[in-house]
């Protein structure tokens, strides 16, 4: 598959937004940890705003930051969301709640605890008519999410925004499924080159051969591997290095250290392998 990079969203501990993770993720300023902060989003309804979970405010975020960049309408954009489990304070307060005698769940917290909802804020939100995809594949999340939504620009000839999000779970279900990091990605991919266009990938399926692409930095490494959305941070690298190659010569050493292959894991001994191009 052969598709565009049009607009870019990122949010993690330490990378907030694009422009500020840019330099960050191409090698040429230091990783800092630090506290995320999802910034507030204003398209919900009051209402629904105080009703949302993290989750939810970290696919808006990423979502709307990707659309942003890219100068489009997310209320023409069919979306993809990907996650690994999706609300998990939700989901351990109705176990919480189902364990005790009353057993009386809040349906706000029900409607609440399925997996695409995100992509029903999301249409609240954007006013959006356009179709939505929830996906989720445990650790392969992010690359069922890139696999779609590639999919879906082919086979429509639309831009799609992808929306990749994860975050931990609460004690005890952290035990059972660790997720080290709330982490959130946003890409508007494209069928064909535009003005706007950042990068190209090419994608393709094949069996599992290499290992999963590394990201320098050892603290953005575990999250890689602690996060399943944060799989996506060897992607991110490599367009930035390519970003930061454009915008000046200073920092084409970046863009040197890109590998010609990224790999991720796939499912069934399989891998996916994409290579990230200059336009």
């Amino acid at each position: 598959m052969r598709i565009f990079i049009e607009g870019v969203g990122v949010l993690g501990a330490g990378l907030s937004g694009w422009p500020a993770s840019l330099p960050i993720l191409a090698g040429a300023a230091p990783y800092q940890p630090a506290a995320l902060v999802i910034p507030a989003s204003e398209l919900l309804p009051s209402a629904e705003r105080r009703r949302t979970g993290v989750p939810v405010k970290l696919a808006l975020a990423v979502g709307c930051e990707a659309i942003a960049h890219s100068l489009r309408d997310a209320a023409e954009l069919p979306a993809v969301f990907a996650s690994s489990a999706g609300d998990g304070d939700n989901m351990h307060y109705i176990f919480d709640m189902l364990s005790q005698n009353g057993r009386e769940v809040s349906p706000t917290r029900f409607h609440n605890s399925v997996h695409n909802a995100p992509s029903g804020y999301w249409s609240i939100a954007t006013k959006s008519m356009a179709p939505t995809t929830s996906v989720a594949c445990f650790d392969d999340s992010f690359v069922a999410g890139l696999i779609e939504a590639a999919t879906q620009t082919l086979a429509s000839s639309n831009a799609v925004v992808l929306i990749a999000y994860d975050a931990p779970y609460p004690h005890p279900l952290h035990a059972a499924r660790p997720v080290s990091a709330t982490f959130g990605i946003g890409l508007v991919l494209t069928r064909v080159k535009t003005d706007r266009s950042l990068a190209e990938l090419k994608i393709g399926i094949s069996r599992k051969t290499d290992a999963s692409t590394p990201i320098a930095d050892a603290e953005l490494e575990a999250m890689r591997v602690g996060t399943p959305a944060a799989r996506g941070l060897p992607l991110l690298a490599a367009l930035a290095a390519l970003c930061s190659e454009k915008s000046g010569p200073s920092e084409k050493a970046s863009s040197e250290k890109i590998p010609a292959k990224i790999c991720f894991d796939y499912l069934a001994g399989k891998q996916l392998d994409v290579a990230v191009l200059r336009c």
